[in-house]
C-alpha cells in the first residue's frame, strides 16, 4: 500500500511539471542567436566524456585490486 502511494505521488507531481506554459529561455535563445550554443555543447560533451572516462578507469582499477585479493 505505501508504494501505491508513493507511486500515486509521484505520478501527481510529474504531472504537475508537464503542465506548466511553455516559455522560451532567454538565455537559449541568446546562445543560439550568436551560435555560443555549439560551444556550450561542446563544453557538456567534453564533461561528460571525461567522466565517463574516469568512472571506466576506476571501474578496471577497482576489478584489478578485487581480483588480486
Amino acid at each position: 500500500m505505501k508504494k501505491l502511494l508513493i507511486l500515486l505521488l509521484f505520478t501527481l507531481f510529474s504531472s504537475a511539471v508537464f503542465a506548466q506554459e511553455k516559455s522560451g529561455s532567454g538565455m537559449a535563445d541568446e546562445f543560439y542567436k550568436s551560435g555560443r550554443i555549439y560551444v556550450v555543447i561542446a563544453t557538456i560533451s567534453i564533461i561528460f566524456v571525461g567522466l565517463a572516462i574516469y568512472l571506466f578507469a576506476m571501474d578496471r582499477r577497482l576489478k584489478k585490486i578485487e581480483k588480486g585479493n
